[in-house]
């Protein structure tokens, strides 16, 4: 393992993060907020810059970085940007439990939106920021934001660091040199970015925020754009107006799409863009569940206390969808208390995901058509063993190895499901009964088996909110230190997809090369 490499690039990471905090920094000095928040965010800059400039004095023996070392590298410098990145939380006092903090700021730079914060009024302006903040630097991720800065390689190292973070069973370079890839992909992620803000300005202001609107725009695109969807007023998106939600719903879909599409629409390729295998999936699959909701909603096959009109049932409808299918975690209504079929095609698509190169989490559209042309192929060898494979994905041949990959990663992702599962089984929170407060009125739901479930699926697929106990209008505050520390854990195996991080636990990656 190359160590002193790997302490450098950790240190530029560092430097990164304490620019960063500046934002959050101008945003405390701006509303006049306690000198406290103001320290909140210097002290952790002053201790990212000092260790950042110690982590440069070793000069490195090899320049270069091997595929263990980039994945592990990866692993290492999302954890690294959590444990600072929690520490204004505590000292501000918004959150005061340090491991609660860590779990806030993981959901953060993972994208989950998962929070343990049970009232969100109480919480800085600039903790806001810094919370939804987050979620736009993860969303593309750090390492690819760290490479447009640092000198490119001509060894591949670059490219061990993007297959690292980069979320899909493919990944390859738009054009010749990686940094100029990482830079049109963050030009398309900004651009994207500016649209939605401007749009979202352009709607009358929620009543009671009026001198807020470009604040809350800001935040709730930053959300959008990294398919985070930490809350930042009360109800999430619900006291948002309904060209608002609409314009959100519109910039989840863009946003759950995969980049490299919108470089093809850049340089005139528009056929090749609606040739996509996935993408065409991608828009069915949300166009059938969206029509199954509605209906479920409109039709009430189940007594629940929702009363909608037309469009409000369609609005919700597109709004939930695009919001769990690009594991955004986003909410305008309290689907807890939706009809089964209503709630089962939004778990179904907690599972699924959104496209592979997207910001999105979960097990991504690709992998699931690539795992149904995998196994076709497999009954067609049993059937005829001279068979001979001829399927394609994306206009190119479907190699053998990448069908085992995702078929090994959609196991892991199962195994590693179940387990967390079963450990919060564990939790002294189960059988304990919650107050949930939502558009819908006041109820009392039991910490159980659904609960714990989506909780896990949640986490593991980097969306934020589940069920019951743990729905659109709770939080994860029950749950102990112990359940918490696993699932920040579960966060950041669902962002890294898996291997970076199993290649971080193993003995043999750390050995000296």
């Amino acid at each position: 393992m190359n160590y002193k490499k790997l302490g450098s690039i950790i240190g530029k990471i560092m430097f990164l993060e304490a620019v960063l905090m500046l934002l959050p920094l101008t945003v405390s000095l701006i509303y006049r907020e306690p000198f406290s928040h103001v320290l909140a965010f210097l002290i952790p800059i002053v201790l990212l810059i000092l260790l950042g400039l110690l982590l440069q004095l070793p000069k490195a023996e090899r320049n270069t970085l091997y595929q263990k070392e980039g994945f592990a590298l990866t692993a290492v410098s999302w954890i690294v940007m959590t444990l600072f990145g929690a520490i204004p939380f505590v000292i501000n006092g918004n959150i005061p439990n340090y491991i609660d903090a860590c779990f806030e700021m993981m959901s953060g730079f993972t994208t989950t939106g998962a929070s343990i914060i049970e009232d969100i009024t109480t919480i800085s302006r600039s903790s806001l920021f810094w919370r939804s903040f987050s979620h736009w630097i993860g969303g593309m991720g750090i390492l690819v934001f760290v490479m447009i800065f640092i000198p490119e390689s001509s060894d591949g190292s670059s490219m061990h660091l993007l297959r690292a973070e980069s979320p899909g069973p493919q990944v390859g370079k738009l054009v010749t040199k990686m940094k100029a890839t990482t830079r049109i992909l963050y030009l398309i992620y900004l651009g994207l970015t500016v649209l939605e803000i401007i749009i979202l300005m352009l709607d009358k202001p929620i009543p009671g925020y009026e001198k807020d609107q470009f604040f809350l725009s800001l935040l709730a695109t930053f959300g959008c754009a990294g398919t985070g969807g930490f809350g930042f007023i009360p109800g999430s998106i619900e006291l948002f107006p309904p060209f608002s939600q609409y314009v959100i719903s519109v910039f989840l879909l863009l946003f759950g799409c995969n980049f490299s599409l919108y470089y093809l629409l850049l340089i005139g390729k528009v056929r090749d863009f609606f040739r996509s295998e996935e993408l065409k999936v991608y828009f069915g699959i949300v166009i059938t569940a969206v029509g199954f909701v509605f209906l479920a909603l409109i039709g009430r096959f189940d007594a629940f206390p929702q009363i909608y009109t037309t469009e409000e049932a369609f609005r919700h409808a597109l709004f939930q969808v695009s919001t769990l299918v690009t594991t955004t975690g986003y909410t305008t209504t309290d689907f807890n208390l939706w009809p089964m079929l209503s709630v089962t095609v939004l778990i179904l698509l907690m599972f699924c995901g959104a496209m592979a190169g997207s910001t999105a989490g979960g097990i991504k559209i690709s992998r699931f058509i690539i795992a149904l042309k995998g196994a076709h192929i497999n009954i067609r060898k049993l059937i005829n063993p001279r068979y001979v494979p001829n399927s394609k994905f994306e206009g190119k041949k479907l190699e053998a190895r990448t069908v085992n990959d995702v078929f090994a990663f959609i196991t892991l992702y199962f195994f590693i499901f179940l387990g967390v599962v079963f450990l919060l089984s564990f939790d002294p929170v189960n059988g304990q009964t919650v107050t949930v407060v939502s558009d819908a009125g006041t109820y009392k739901v039991t910490h159980g088996f659904l609960s714990n479930f989506t909780a896990t699926l949640s986490c593991l697929s980097n969306i934020g909110p589940g069920l019951e106990a743990v729905g659109p209008y709770s939080s994860y505050a029950g749950y102990s230190s112990f359940s918490s520390i696993l699932l920040t854990f579960t966060m950041l195996l669902g962002r890294l997809e898996i291997l970076p991080v199993l290649i971080l636990l193993s003995r043999r990656s750390w050995k000296k090369v």
